[in-house]
């Protein structure tokens, strides 16, 4: 890291391959906003660590924290706590001698986000740090820090003069901005027009960690680098499409975000939603980012518009209350929220209608898709960690192997695993050995760790090497954000006029509430195993 002359071991974008340009990451300083963080502590910098061992950093490099929360030497501080984060969370295992060679190019400034002052110190403090480690002026400003302080950073920023138009005497200046980007449609435009007041959109990054991960990115391979594969991908063939992103856990640190927020904000508007997008859009005529993202987009305007009516009838909501995960009882959602606002010595609200898990139907109204349902679910303390994309396939006639209506084949299926275990699944059926004609489905499988080694890069190590190389492809555009928003707002809308009282609910350690199982099995269709 830092001058090391790294030129040669630089990482091709995967998505590139065979494409008309290769890009590489340029050196630059990163600077995270919010460093003291959770996410920085538990992702960003144990990311920027693997990065460096994998040999694919930018020759020149170094890491810049700023905000509050350094005791003592800021610049110890923050080295020591990216050595505890990476021995918690890191991929690749500590080493102590790399580790000095990763810290001697990571430091900190010590400021608030509302202090002028602080920023013409962190001002200069980059420029010494470009001096040292020859980064060109190179900048990539990372917002770990609430939506709320996003405009007021961004506005000090531009004052100090460390905003540059890319073509400024050849150095860059990107600004990633974390999610959530605002919480309603009109919070999200009032970010973006923050933003914009300072970065072009060009410059800007809204990253989505979902995007990063191997098997997301392969859906464009998978789709349209297989033959076999897209000429199926269409409603004649596909029944229907599952989206699950399913969590072990609960809300846990998170609840002081959590609470008010909900799996609708939280999950659906962004990480599904994108995800969505990825299997369902057309195929775009190069992989320049714009193209890619134009395509995306469309997926989101020709998504079905939900009424009111539609709300009660294909979105479901609910909060889970006490159960067992691993054998080991854990309290309900409201039970969470009145420790954590007596623990924090705040008033505890009433009972609260925060939802810790969504279901939902949605209609993709286009031509390769009229018709065909997409089931998209996620939420909290359900029994396993595991995010999946399920393409059913439409069943064969009931003829032959499939003539007992009362019997029918287990449906052909192809899922792809995000998360845990990436990888993906064929189920199909076959004959089972012996005199008589038994049919049994069977599961053709490929796992990334088994057939590639190794473990595969976290997403945020590829999203932050992407900002490096200015290549946007896996980001939100502004308009992305602002659609996607534009297609939840009806169900926060509803939800806020129904005022109910008491959500459905579910017990901790299950797969959601019954009315999830009812809006499904009303379609003559079940949830996925996954």
């Amino acid at each position: 890291m830092g001058s090391r002359n790294m030129a040669t071991l630089t990482k091709e974008n995967p998505l590139m391959s065979g494409a008309a340009k290769t890009l590489f990451p340029q050196p630059c300083i990163l600077v995270i906003f919010g460093a003291a963080g959770d996410l920085a502590w538990r992702k960003l910098l144990p990311a920027i660590y693997n990065l460096n061992l994998d040999g694919v950093l930018p020759s020149n490099f170094a890491v810049v924290g700023f905000g509050l929360g350094a005791k003592g030497d800021p610049d110890g501080w923050i080295r020591d706590r990216a050595k505890e984060g990476i021995q918690h969370f890191s991929r690749h295992p500590f080493d102590q001698r790399r580790f000095d060679d990763y810290a001697r190019a990571l430091f900190f400034v010590e400021g608030s986000f509302n202090d002028a002052h602080a920023f013409e110190r962190l001002k200069a403090k980059l420029e010494v740090v470009d001096a040292q480690f020859s980064t060109a002026n190179n900048r990539i400003f990372y917002m770990s820090i609430p939506p709320s302080l996003v405009d007021m950073s961004v506005g000090h920023l531009k004052a100090a003069g460390m905003v540059r138009d890319n073509e400024d005497a050849g150095a860059f200046t990107r600004v990633i901005v974390e999610k959530p980007i605002g919480h309603d449609l009109d919070s999200a435009r009032e970010i973006n027009a923050s933003v914009a007041q300072a970065f072009h959109e060009d410059q800007t990054y809204r990253i989505d960690h979902y995007l990063g991960k191997e098997t997301v990115q392969n859906l464009l391979v998978l789709r349209f680098a297989n033959s076999i594969l897209e000429p199926l991908w269409n409603g004649k063939y596909v029944d229907h499409v599952q989206i699950t992103v399913a969590e072990e856990e609960g809300v846990g640190s998170r609840l002081g975000y959590y609470e008010g927020v909900g799996a609708l904000r939280d999950m659906v508007q962004n990480h599904i939603l994108q995800v969505l997008c990825m299997t369902a859009m057309e195929p775009p005529f190069s992989l320049a980012p714009n193209v890619v993202r134009d395509a995306k987009t469309e997926v989101l305007h020709c998504l079905r518009p939900l009424t009111p009516n539609d709300v009660e009838t294909s979105v479901v909501r609910a909060q889970y209350i006490a159960g067992e995960i691993d054998g080991q009882v854990v309290p309900g959602y409201r039970r969470e929220v009145a420790d954590y606002f007596a623990k924090a010595n705040k008033p505890i609200p009433g009972d609260s209608t925060t939802e810790t898990y969504v279901a939902m139907r949605v209609f993709i109204d286009n031509w390769r898709w009229a018709g065909v349902p997409f089931y998209l679910r996620t939420g909290k303390r359900l029994p396993k960690r595991a995010s999946e994309v399920a393409i059913q396939f439409r069943a064969v006639p009931q003829i032959l192997f499939n003539a007992n209506p009362d019997v029918p084949l287990e449906p052909t299926v192809l899922s792809i695993r995000v998360q845990p275990e990436e990888g993906l699944a064929l189920r199909i059926a076959t004959k089972l050995p012996g005199p008589k004609v038994r049919i049994y489905p069977v599961k053709m499988e490929f796992n990334y760790n088994t057939g590639f080694g190794g473990s595969s890069p976290e997403a945020y190590e590829r999203l932050l090497l992407d900002v490096m190389a200015g290549d946007a492809t896996l980001f939100m555009r502004r308009d992305q954000v602002e659609t996607a928003w534009q297609f939840v707002m009806p169900i926060l809308e509803s939800w806020e006029h129904s005022r109910v009282r008491y959500l459905p609910e579910y017990r901790a350690g299950t797969w959601g509430p019954l009315e999830a199982d009812k809006l499904i099995e009303a379609d003559r269709r079940q949830w996925r195993t996954v």
